[in-house]
């Protein structure tokens, strides 16, 4: 199951169950350990994962923070929770000082739907003031769940991380930025797109009228952009529902008119060459149809690899990109596939394990 699935079947449970979690024990139970399995730490091997680790402070004894992830046996990341309905502002000195006494490099603060991770970009061994990526269960996108596979247990690199964590903090802050805005143009922002545009002097007169100009200009160009993406998720969507149908047409004819050719055959071997080398064998799958041979992985659907197009005078393959977008290629002739060895692998890779 890829991480988005998995993600996806915690968001379900917080929907489902969160008014039924009156602690922050059954928090952690109910969403937090789900999430560190999903992420592919054994939350029940204590070489892995030690809930209530010890972090005492100078003379404090007995701080205890809730959990902590183990990397070679030394500290690595560790993980302060509270109850789903708390906000998570005013535990952050908490965290703060359980960071300074560990030797961990990474701190997440949680209520089990939002989740903010935490190092020290600013200054060595202290939490910095604020986090380097921050994300909420229930608004999980495509570019929140790249950044989660770079903390899965498989794939964990504190150099990797940490080296992306400064673009990331300041990534997000431009955005809650051009988010503000977007929203209310401020004063120096309105000034400097009227001197983009305007040529003359800006007087307040001026600066008033391009006042309601900005304000006007971006509503209608987020709402044009809102409606290009729908139109996109529209014609997708039309076009997923298409091939659907002509799958059962395709079951369901009695004359069983379709014909996988050997070209189709012999390409569909050259890819199973380039990619037994990434993943099973058993893996990949061919589905012939009547407008193209698609090769699969899992025999879904919804994870095309590519798509021969055979049928015409010139033969082209289909490669996809992470949005599932086709791009047709000429093949002069079935080994020119090869060629295409890294784009093919970049494909299976989106779909995670």
């Amino acid at each position: 199951m890829d991480l988005i699935d998995k993600l996806n079947e915690i968001t379900q449970r917080v929907h489902k169950m969160k008014h039924n979690v009156a602690t922050e024990e059954a928090t952690k139970n109910a969403f937090v350990m789900p999430f560190l399995s999903a992420l592919g730490y054994d939350v029940f091997n204590p070489m892995e994962v030690i809930p209530e680790f010890t972090a005492d402070i100078g003379t404090k004894k007995g701080e205890k923070v809730d959990y902590c992830i183990l990397k070679e046996g030394k500290p690595a990341i560790i993980i302060e929770c509270k109850h789903w309905e708390e906000t998570l502002d005013i535990h952050k000195s908490q965290l703060h000082r359980y960071f300074h006494v560990t030797d961990s490099r990474f701190a997440i603060l949680t209520n089990g739907v939002l989740y903010r991770f935490f190092t020290d970009l600013d200054e060595a061994n202290k939490m910095d003031s604020k986090p380097f990526f921050e994300f909420s269960l229930e608004k999980l996108n495509e570019n929140i769940v790249n950044e989660l596979k770079r903390f899965q247990n498989d794939h964990f690199n504190v150099d990797e991380i940490v080296n992306t964590a400064n673009n990331l903090k300041y990534s997000i802050q431009i955005k809650e930025l051009l988010a503000s805005e977007l929203k209310e143009p401020s004063e120096d922002f309105v000034k400097y797109l009227t001197w983009k545009v305007y040529d003359g002097k800006v007087t307040k007169k001026i600066y008033d009228q391009f006042a309601s100009l900005v304000k006007v200009s971006v509503k209608q160009h987020l709402g044009e952009l809102v409606n290009d993406r729908l139109k996109a998720a529209l014609a997708k969507e039309e076009q997923e529902n298409k091939e659907i149908m002509d799958e059962i047409s395709e079951t369901e004819d009695p004359e069983n008119t379709i014909v996988t050719t050997e070209e189709e055959i012999e390409a569909y071997r050259i890819i199973q060459a380039i990619l037994r080398k990434v993943i099973p064998l058993e893996r990949i799958h061919i589905r012939d149809t009547k407008s193209y041979c698609g090769i699969i992985l899992d025999n879904n659907n919804r994870k095309p690899i590519c798509r021969l197009h055979f049928n015409g005078s010139k033969k082209y393959i289909g490669l996809f990109n992470e949005q599932k977008q086709e791009q047709r290629i000429l093949l002069e002739k079935l080994e020119d596939i090869y060629q295409l060895s890294e784009n093919l692998t970049d494909t299976v890779g989106h779909y995670g394990e």
